[in-house]
């Protein structure tokens, strides 16, 4: 397993994070700024001694900081919330800009090109998009250089956006898929149920393993202990689970 999420619904767990980074092995740490939790993360790393080269950090850019400068600021106070002088990957969180008197076009393209210089100073190994449809890509493709190395979208059994998969994997765009378990609804589905009872396995683990062969980059979350080791037994790339 390698991926432990956080996000802004059901609070933050500094015992589970610090338990998948210590028992389990997971080395991604999937967060964003407007989860609020990347100070608490830096206290998780810490006390966890793994060390930060072998960490995989992502952040977001929340749609407040659009705008070119906005852009590297915000990324530099990410960094300095999380305790890290680079981060791996850092995603433009989504594709609506709420800027007035600009298009939400024209923000995005400044904000891309932020992001651009960013990576090319090395501040972001990595640089992406979440929430993208075809047509951003399609205008950040038009207006920029750089190709988004990733694209963090839902996907799960019941949202499954098989064009834009074909397309991000056509243009080498990494397709990420969060939500994995439709936010707990995939839990109580009868066949899900009905396909853990044949295999053995928890509805959560047939969800996720379901995701990774796929072959999306699969990022569920769990703020219990119990899930994340239940889900670190699905051996086939990820983490955790969904509450």
């Amino acid at each position: 397993m390698s991926t432990t999420s956080t996000s802004h619904q059901g609070g933050y767990s500094h015992d589970a994070v610090v338990y998948a980074l210590q028992k389990c092995g997971i080395r991604h740490i999937d967060t964003a700024k407007r989860y609020g939790c990347e100070s608490l993360l830096q206290k998780a790393i810490k006390e966890s001694d793994v060390k930060r080269e072998d960490l995989w950090i992502t952040t977001k850019l929340w749609h407040s900081d659009y705008g070119y400068e906005n852009t590297k600021q915000a990324c530099l106070e990410s960094c300095k919330r999380l305790g890290v002088q680079y981060l791996d990957l850092y995603l433009v969180h989504w594709p609506d800009a709420q800027v007035p008197g600009k298009s939400n076009r024209e923000v995005r393209a400044e904000t891309w090109r932020a992001m651009e210089d960013l990576y090319e100073k090395g501040i972001c190994r990595s640089i992406g998009v979440s929430n993208f449809l075809i047509n951003h890509l399609e205008q950040l493709k038009e207006d920029c250089k750089i190709t988004p190395h990733v694209n963090q979208v839902e996907y799960h059994p019941f949202q499954r956006p098989e064009e834009l998969v074909d397309y991000c994997r056509s243009r080498n765009i990494v397709f990420e898929g969060y939500c994995p378990l439709a936010k707990g609804e995939a839990l109580t589905h009868p066949n899900i149920i009905q396909l853990a009872k044949k295999y053995g396995k928890t509805p959560a683990q047939i969800c996720i393993r379901w995701s990774i062969q796929n072959g999306i980059v699969t990022i569920p979350k769990s703020t219990k202990i119990e899930r994340i080791q239940e889900n670190c037994e699905v051996r086939c790339g990820l983490l955790a689970s969904y509450d």
